[in-house]
């Protein structure tokens, strides 16, 4: 899985970034500090299954900590947004290639309303967020729209004589979005445009159908940044009512970055996604003022700084996916004595079939059963798999 932080420049996003993966990126207050993509791991909770079997777990990737596990999504962080970007201005163009692949899409605004619309310094409180939301999801439906446009000779001439023929033409033709064949034929059926013949397509019915295509495969969540600054809170509810479609967070990337820095150090016990922390260290007296202030504007202000509650709900609210632990109905532990070592992220309606190939194509391809490990149950390859299941998995190979 893979989700793209965007935004416009100096949104905080590239603080966003790292405080939900801990690299170390550039960050200031002007307009392509950004340039080349950023890429990194960020995690999501998931109730561990380790308690249900009375072990311990081992991962291989993430960690646990008190029953809970934080698996590993990636994040990649792109150069700020500006008005034009979909024909070019501020090299918008490469930056929107570099999202091709992205199941998702977090919008990191900056609710304080101290940036205009190009990222540089206003007074607080002077610009309106909700437009840079609105610009932001227009120039990213006109990068698709571009795309189609780029590529409609050969969608519409290739032959096909059936529905499954005409996703599988279009599949081809954007496959550099990374677009699946049920979000096109979702598409296309939302926009009524699945029973109308490409060739009486005009630019609008290709401009809905590549507008409806972002929201259906990309869908964009809005983390709205900079709640530790007191403009902002009238700006969140705003955008919460303005947006009431769409998921809007209350988020500080600040704030996250200064708990994960100081927890780093020793200094204090934190869990992301917690709304307190526990001093340990011993702190100066600039870091006692920091963290006293993140606690009392951010932590008792708003639950949480936001950043694990937007990760979680883009992967488990938003994009439906479920965690799938493989597992033996005799064994829990891998070769390397590993127990409980893997937790995969599954997109919504995996079938036992689908997750025996996404461990391995042998598995998939010598799939005769597989087992439910917590009812010891026999399922089909069509069985359709919950969060939280342990599956083995039965092939020949």
């Amino acid at each position: 899985m893979l989700i793209g932080v965007v935004g416009k420049p100096s949104s905080g996003k590239s603080t966003f970034f790292s405080a939900a993966t801990m690299v170390d990126v550039g960050i200031a207050n002007y307009p392509f500090t950004t340039i080349d993509p950023n890429k990194g791991i960020g995690f999501v909770r998931v109730e561990c299954i380790d308690r249900e079997f009375g072990v311990q777990c081992n991962p291989k990737h993430g960690y646990c900590k008190n029953g809970t596990r934080f698996v590993p999504v990636e994040l990649i962080d792109v150069a700020g947004l500006v008005p034009g970007a979909s024909t070019g201005k501020g090299r918008g163009n490469a930056f929107l290639s570099d999202l091709s692949r992205a199941d998702a899409l977090i919008h990191v605004v900056d609710a304080s309303g101290s940036t205009n619309e190009k990222g540089e310094p206003v007074a607080a409180g002077s610009h309106d967020p909700s437009r840079d939301i609105l610009f932001l999801e227009e120039e990213i439906g006109l990068w698709i729209f571009g795309i189609v446009q780029k590529n409609w000779q050969k969608i519409s001439k290739m032959p096909y004589d059936s529905k499954q023929k005409l996703l599988e033409s279009f599949s081809q033709s954007l496959s550099g979005l990374n677009v699946h064949e049920n979000q096109i034929e979702e598409t296309l059926k939302n926009t009524g445009l699945l029973e109308k013949k490409l060739q009486q397509w005009n630019d609008g019915d290709k401009k809905n159908f590549a507008f409806e295509l972002r929201r259906v495969s990309k869908p964009i969540v809005i983390a709205a940044n900079k709640c530790d600054m007191p403009s902002a809170k009238n700006n969140i509810e705003k955008l919460k009512k303005e947006f009431s479609q769409s998921l809007v967070v209350a988020c500080s990337g600040f704030a996250e970055l200064a708990l994960k820095k100081a927890a780093k150090q020793g200094l204090i016990d934190y869990v992301p996604g917690d709304n307190k922390f526990v001093k340990k260290g011993e702190l100066s007296e600039k870091q006692a003022e920091v963290l006293d202030a993140v606690q009392k504007m951010v932590l008792d202000g708003f639950g949480s700084t936001g950043i694990q509650e937007i990760l979680e709900k883009t992967v488990f609210d938003w994009l439906k996916y479920i965690a799938v632990f493989p597992a033996g109905v005799h064994k829990l532990e891998d070769a390397e004595g590993n127990v409980l070592p893997d937790v995969f992220l599954m997109p919504p309606n995996t079938t036992a079939l689908d997750f025996a190939f996404k461990l391995h194509t042998t598995m998939g391809e010598g799939f005769i059963r597989a087992i439910d490990v917590k009812t010891k149950k026999m399922v089909g390859k069509d069985h359709i798999l919950k969060h939280r299941d342990a599956i083995e998995i039965v092939f020949k190979g």
